[in-house]
């Protein structure tokens, strides 16, 4: 692996990071558990009118990374952060004038 990836500091990050992972795991059942934590449980439903205003970050996100820099993660800033949150359905920021947000909104 490590002549895949030229940034030792990655390769390093991700080998700690699979190991903080599953101290997560141990701890809270899931990882899966953890991250829902950071927003209620519930999906986060934004209503935004314009691709201007979508952020980068928010509180939320900015809690996730401190708390898993904590933990030892590495590489973990709330930009990747909120990222994850978006890709994985935690917080929903189609735009309001998009066919999915209806249907993502009913979910919450």
């Amino acid at each position: 692996m490590r002549e895949l990836v030229r940034n030792r500091l990655k390769t390093d990050a991700t080998i700690a990071n699979a190991r903080a992972f599953l101290e997560v795991q141990k701890e809270f059942g899931s990882f899966d558990a953890y991250v829902w934590r950071f927003v209620g449980g519930r999906p986060k439903q934004n209503a935004w009118k314009s691709h201007k205003r979508l952020p980068a970050k928010t509180a939320e996100s900015d809690a996730l990374s401190k708390d898993l820099q904590k933990r030892g993660f590495r590489f973990v800033g709330s930009t990747i952060c909120y990222a994850l949150m978006q890709a994985t359905g935690m917080v929903n920021d189609h735009l309001f004038s998009c066919f999915r947000y209806r249907d993502l909104s009913e979910l919450v």
